[in-house]
């Protein structure tokens, strides 16, 4: 049924999608995904969980490969491009149980790896991991909905490596 929901998502977007369309994809009754989930928004709870869970497993990878602020931030970029349906899902709380402990658990330990990654970058503890992680969520954003101008990021992970060096001034 993830699966199914991915593929959806990467075609219509989360809000396009119906438990019945993912059924049919999926192979499986009907009732298959409400006896599962429940809902759409459970559906896509376990969606944004598998995917935080996912982006934590990138970033502990890069954590103990480099031990880098400016991969992990590439590892973020790349995390959004090569999981465009999850990434869209994790960032619109509205669409899902945010407050689900599967949900909320894996959010934190990203969170905390993202946090940890940033203590690199000069500024006012607190709001520099903030302006860290803006800087790479809004990178990933704009690459993934195309409104960056033509020609100005033609390699999403060079680019992502360049911006987040700005950062920490290396």
């Amino acid at each position: 049924m993830l699966d199914a929901a991915v593929a959806a998502i990467t075609e219509h977007g989360a809000a396009g999608i119906s438990l019945r369309d993912l059924a049919r994809r999926a192979g499986v009754s009907h009732a298959a995904p409400v006896h599962h989930f429940g809902d759409k928004a459970g559906l896509l709870t376990a969606l944004a969980a598998e995917g935080y869970e996912m982006l934590a497993a990138a970033l502990t990878e890069t954590r103990e490969r480099t031990g880098d602020f400016v991969e992990a931030g590439v590892t973020y970029v790349r995390f959004a491009l090569g999981h465009r349906a999850h990434f869209a899902v994790m960032f619109s709380p509205d669409l899902f149980h945010a407050d689900d402990p599967a949900v909320s658990s894996a959010r934190e330990r990203t969170y905390d790896l993202l946090v940890s990654g940033a203590r690199a970058v000069r500024g006012e503890p607190g709001i520099a991991e903030i302006a860290a992680w803006s800087l790479v969520h809004g990178f990933a954003t704009l690459w993934l909905t195309g409104a960056l101008p033509p020609g100005a990021a033609d390699d999403p992970e060079r680019s992502a490596r360049a911006i987040a060096r700005i950062l920490t001034g290396s």
